[in-house]
Order: C-alpha cells, then sequence, then structure tokens
C-alpha cells in the first residue's frame, strides 16, 4: 500500500525539466551555452535566483563517486555559463548523504539529476530526503528521472530489459511529494522504444494510464510549478485513461491549474 502526502508547503519554485542542457541521445552541437533558454526557462531561473547561490547536486547514481565528481564540475561550469552566480555546487551521494540531506536548507538550488528511476529514488527514501524537503523555499529543478521521482505518487515507466515481465518491479512508487503531476521525459528520443518486445508508449504507458495522468515533454521543455500556480511551457502531451494528445507546442504554455492553453505569455514567471 502507497502511502504518500504532498508537500502542504510551495514556497519553493519547481522545474520539472527533460533534459535542461541538451538533447537525449543527440549528438548535435548546441547552439547555446549553460541551461537551455527555450521556452524563456532562463529567464526564469533568473527572476528567482539569488545572488552567489549555494547549490546541491543530488545525484542519481550514488555509488558512482567519480562519475558524480565529474557531473558536480560540469554543473558548476554550466551555472556558470547561464550567468547565474554561484558561491559552491556541491554533490550529494552515498559518501556523504544524510549529511548534505540534513543540510538541504542552507542550500538556494537543488538539482535533482537523471538516472534510472527506481535506483534514485531508493536513495532519495534511504536519506529521507522527502522530509528534509518541508518547508523549502528555494529553487528545486528535476531532471528526467529526478523530475519523475517529485511527484507524490511515481510512474516508474519501464525502461531496462525485464522490467515490464518481472513481478517485482513496482510501476508506481512513494515519491517526494513535491507535485501532483507525473512528467514523462524524452518524448522526442523514447517515443519509438520498445521493451521487452513491447511498445514503450502503446502496449506499456498507455493502458498504465487508466485511472492516472502522465505529461509527456520533450527536451528544451519545462514545468515551472509556484505557490497556486502549474505551468507547461513548451511541447507537451497528456496521456489520459489510453488516451494520447497534445496540449502545448514550443514558445507557448499551457495552464495545468487552468486547464488551458496561454498562447503568448509575457514572462515564464508572469503566469
Amino acid at each position: 500500500m502507497l502511502v504518500c502526502v504532498l508537500q502542504e508547503d510551495q514556497m519553493m519554485k519547481l522545474f520539472l525539466t527533460s533534459s535542461p542542457i541538451g538533447i537525449y541521445r543527440s549528438d548535435e552541437p548546441l547552439d547555446y551555452s549553460g541551461f537551455n533558454p527555450d521556452n524563456g526557462m532562463v529567464e526564469a531561473l533568473k527572476y528567482f535566483w539569488v545572488d552567489g547561490a549555494r547549490c546541491l547536486l543530488i545525484s542519481a547514481f550514488p555509488d558512482e563517486y567519480s562519475v558524480n565528481d565529474r557531473m558536480r564540475k560540469d554543473y558548476e561550469e554550466i551555472v556558470k555559463d547561464t550567468g547565474l552566480s554561484l558561491s559552491c555546487m556541491d554533490i550529494c551521494d552515498s559518501r556523504n548523504g544524510n549529511e548534505k540531506a540534513d543540510a538541504l536548507h542552507n542550500y538556494d538550488f537543488v538539482i535533482l539529476g537523471g538516472g534510472h528511476v527506481p535506483t534514485e529514488s531508493a536513495f532519495f527514501a534511504r536519506i529521507g530526503l522527502a522530509d528534509r524537503f518541508r518547508g523549502f523555499e528555494g529553487i528545486v529543478m528535476g531532471i528526467s528521472a529526478g523530475s519523475m521521482n517529485c511527484a507524490r505518487i511515481v510512474y516508474a515507466q519501464p525502461e531496462l530489459p525485464g522490467e515490464t515481465a518481472d513481478p517485482s518491479y513496482s510501476r508506481f512508487i512513494p515519491g517526494l511529494g513535491l507535485t501532483e503531476y507525473n512528467i514523462l521525459p524524452h518524448y522526442n528520443a523514447v517515443k519509438n522504444d520498445v521493451v521487452d518486445g513491447l511498445r514503450l508508449m502503446e502496449d506499456i504507458t498507455y493502458p498504465d494510464s487508466f485511472g492516472k495522468t502522465f505529461y509527456a515533454i520533450v527536451d528544451g521543455t519545462y514545468l515551472l510549478q509556484t505557490e497556486g500556480s502549474a505551468v507547461i511551457h513548451g511541447e507537451a502531451y497528456r496521456i489520459h485513461d489510453g488516451i494520447f494528445e497534445q496540449i502545448c507546442v514550443r514558445g507557448k504554455a499551457f495552464s495545468l491549474t487552468d486547464g488551458e492553453l496561454i498562447p503568448k505569455p509575457e514572462s515564464p514567471v508572469s503566469l
């Protein structure tokens, strides 16, 4: 039985992204440095940013220390290249998980890294991250699996061989409770994927959506949730009761709070 609680305090600024720094499974060179400015994300980050921000990257691969150290350096450069000032970029993994979780409120910007959803979820649970987020008022950026694990009840969409047939694999697991919305990242790259001989979307995800709602987003799209507002910026699709429909396109925004398209938002933070 899942016992999941939605965080009551929504003073945090929550960015749920697919990939904020490039295109998944693509080697094409980028025409920008730093975070992807598409759909106004950089503008929104700068609006909420505090000078000299203390930043924490929580890894989805808690035991991959060399990978995490390299990723920490990469994200430090990405933040700087975006024109955002920071005083530190720390890493949280198995070496210091409880220590960094205890100090979460000392940070202004927290990144939840991308990776394997159940693996990351288990690490989050081990360090009690959901409880640590209570009352947090900074910026949180979920990336891929990190965005998925922000939900109250996470849809752990199967992705690895054997997961669809494994009776012990749980597709719905407790999450951090930062949002009610279930994000499915990298739709541009995974829409034609096949897992264990089954089409990821048509044979697995659509049937799993009965009684549920998922939001499939492409790289460069993000959901921005602030107090009393949840808006998707960029190309996005809704999957509900086996029905797939596009709800937003690049350069526009869709309010999940009001259930309507916002044709020409003046700014990502004006909604």
